[in-house]
């Protein structure tokens, strides 16, 4: 017989563990399939070790599982937390560092220890609702497996099962580049003509060696200074097919090793090492569902309260040119802390089927702020609660009662639009 799971979440990324980890604390049968061999996506595999952001304003408007985990990381590996009462500093000082190996690790544990069962190395092929359920086939190593499932949640990404199902999903023409990223080590900085290297640079790049995007137009003192850590543009790459993942790698690497080459031709540059890289290029952007709702610019800047919110998130507007051409990075108005509603994240014409993380329904503004990992972490935690309760309850996700839901993610540490009240702005009078 045909094997059955309540809830199939495909994509163990920073939106997969918790949506897995949630359904399977709420008592479905989960099954997590993951095409890497570690779970954490973005923050472990593709190497952005800087989850956020999790506080708005010094009031936290993310917690939950994702937050557990984060903070379980930290401890583990010894790291610290910023002072998130700091609200008035730089948002990249308010990200968590973690350390990838340990963070991977503890995602381990909290999605296997929360009774779901974890398939690495493994991918959905076919998915198709048959009128009453999801019948799946898995590729893995082994071959393919035929699954069925009750519900199903799509934190892939790049909303491929959304795909598999022949449902709609769009991508922009011009979409914001990708990184690789690395941590240089072997110079001191003190040491370098700054001034010199950044003539050579701009003659090789005049001579075609390098190109704009590579050092993603940052002054190489800045590229020098933070040792090349998310400082590298890999532009016009998509990463919704195998093949589109391919070149992506492939364009990652040869940048690298264009930048590698240049440097070790500088003066007091010559030793200069990788001390550390991610074996995935990051993806900002690829597909996007079309929603019930659609988050827009507007709508994400003006905090709008949604009212079918599941979620907050709290990230500047942040859209990487896609000529590589620097970012445009816009902070939001003092107070705003945006909501993620729950139509953005269901396919239209779709049944049983949730969408978490970068591939909901919103504009490329919208979702150049709302893409990142603690937004994400927290529309996880959403969906595998929908996904759990559709099977429960034997209704369709939008149709479960949103005093249910919410009930239901309190429960579990979540922070729900509404809870969180931010003060007025300090003024010279009250500080």
């Amino acid at each position: 017989m045909t094997p059955y799971y309540d809830v199939v979440v495909a994509g163990g990324g920073t939106a997969g563990g918790p949506a897995a980890t949630q359904a399977a604390r709420l008592g479905a049968r989960t099954l997590l399939v993951e095409k890497n061999g570690a779970l954490g996506g973005t923050t472990t595999v593709a190497g952005v070790s800087l989850p956020g952001l999790f506080h708005a304003w010094g009031q936290q408007v993310i917690a939950g599982i994702g937050w557990e985990a984060v903070t379980r990381s930290v401890r583990e590996a010894g790291l610290r937390l910023p002072d998130f009462s700091r609200w008035d500093l730089p948002h990249h000082r308010l990200q968590v560092r973690v350390s990838p190996a340990v963070l991977a690790a503890v995602l381990d544990d909290t999605v296997v220890g929360s009774g779901a069962e974890l398939l690495l190395h493994a991918i959905v092929a076919e998915a198709a609702w048959d009128g009453t359920e999801w019948r799946l086939t898995l590729a893995t190593k082994d071959g393919l497996h035929r699954i069925r499932a009750g519900a199903v949640v799509d934190c892939t990404g790049d909303a491929d099962v959304v795909a598999l199902a022949g449902l709609a999903r769009s991508t922009r023409p011009r979409r914001q580049p990708g990184t690789i990223m690395v941590r240089l080590g072997g110079y001191d900085l003190a040491a370098i003509d700054v001034d010199a290297v950044q003539a050579a640079h701009d003659d090789a790049v005049r001579r075609g060696d390098l190109l704009p995007a590579d050092l993603a137009h940052n002054p190489v003192a800045k590229f020098l200074r933070v040792r090349g850590e998310n400082a590298i543009h890999v532009t016009g790459v998509q990463g919704g097919t195998s093949r589109d993942k391919t070149d992506a790698e492939v364009a990652g690497r040869r940048t690298l090793l264009r930048i590698l080459r240049f440097l070790r031709r500088q003066p007091g540059l010559e030793q200069v090492v990788i001390e550390s890289w991610a074996i995935e290029t990051g993806i900002r952007e690829s597909w996007t569902i079309d929603g019930h709702a659609t988050i827009t610019l507007d709508d994400y800047v003006s905090g709008r309260a949604w009212p079918d919110a599941l979620s907050y998130s709290f990230y500047p507007i942040d859209v990487h040119r896609p000529d590589g051409d620097g970012i445009d990075i816009r902070p939001l108005a003092y107070g705003t802390v945006p909501t993620i509603p729950r139509a953005a994240m269901i396919p239209r014409g779709s049944s049983r089927l949730v969408v978490a993380g970068r591939a909901i329904s919103g504009d490329q503004e919208a979702s150049s702020a709302y893409r990142v990992q603690a937004s994400s972490m927290a529309m996880g935690q959403s969906a595998g609660v929908l996904a759990a309760r559709a099977v429960d309850q034997g209704a369709d996700v939008l149709d479960l009662p949103l005093d249910l839901i919410r009930d239901d993610l309190r429960a579990h540490g979540a922070i729900l639009p509404g809870d969180v009240v931010v003060p007025p702005l300090p003024t010279k009078e009250t500080s």
